[in-house]
């Protein structure tokens, strides 16, 4: 692989980073020579489990819990940045809920609940680590197809992705004449634990698989390896864009 792929000598944040894509993304990232912490919340054993991969691969991942949507779990997870790395090379936000559910069930306090990890989460770790990034350093957020389509039993999450994606091409237009870049992966139907929880899980998976000109789902590693292409110095003229991941089922009619 061309030197220029290379993560090698980066110190990369991922949040969400220790479960779904954004396991996968802190496994490639580590692979690629970076140094990860994989920020999560809840689910200490999949921590744990990540943990164990990485350290017999030989792999620089260290899990940190911290709850992003409050006020000190930010500063306990900035506060731990600050005593591992003089600077960060990238941010990648993988982190994100919400709730399945149609218009009419759904509350404030599961509005409130979505868009402050989905994208208040996002603005201010971007905003506290601003001083922290290096010349060079490149901020990926990961979105979904709900972002731009409607689909069933999605309204929250969905419209959480458009505002992410919105607010990445307004930071991408400010920070890269700080030689910080900023763009956004937005995977298809990826088979995760989410996918647990969906309505009509078989169906929708079914129907993805017939739209794709692949005939199937992408895979955890073609998601973390597009993001591993943005991440790197590859990418340098690559600013403000959102990379679909999706085997060509968004180009269908």
């Amino acid at each position: 692989m061309s030197d220029a792929f290379s993560l090698k000598g980066k110190r990369i944040l991922v949040t969400g980073g220790t479960r779904g894509v954004g396991r996968a993304i802190s496994i490639q990232f580590a692979r690629a020579g970076a140094a990860v912490v994989a920020n999560y919340v809840r689910d200490t054993k999949a921590a744990d489990q990540l943990q164990a991969e990485a350290e017999a691969a030989g792999y620089s991942i260290e899990p940190y819990r911290a709850d992003l949507t409050n006020e000190r779990g930010l500063e306990k997870l900035i506060e731990h940045l600050g005593s591992r790395f003089s600077t960060l090379s990238g941010l990648v936000h993988c982190a994100a809920t919400g709730v399945h559910r149609p218009f009419g069930e759904l509350t404030l306090r599961h509005f409130d609940w979505t868009y402050a990890l989905n994208v208040r989460a996002f603005f201010e770790l971007v905003h506290r680590l601003l001083e922290r990034f290096e010349k060079g350093a490149h901020i990926l957020a990961i979105s979904s197809d709900g972002a731009v389509r409607a689909v069933p039993n999605y309204t929250l999450i969905g419209s959480s992705k458009g505002a992410l994606e919105s607010l990445v091409r307004h930071l991408a237009a400010e920070l890269a004449p700080r030689g910080i870049r900023v763009n956004t992966i937005a995977p298809g139907a990826v088979m995760t634990d989410a996918w647990k929880v969906m309505p009509d899980r078989e169906k929708r998976l079914a129907q993805t698989i017939e739209r794709s000109p692949l005939g199937r789902l992408v895979t955890l590693e073609e998601v973390a390896l597009a993001a591993q292409f943005l991440c790197s110095d590859a990418a340098a003229g690559i600013v403000g864009q959102t990379l679909v991941v999706d085997g060509g089922a968004r180009i269908l009619v």
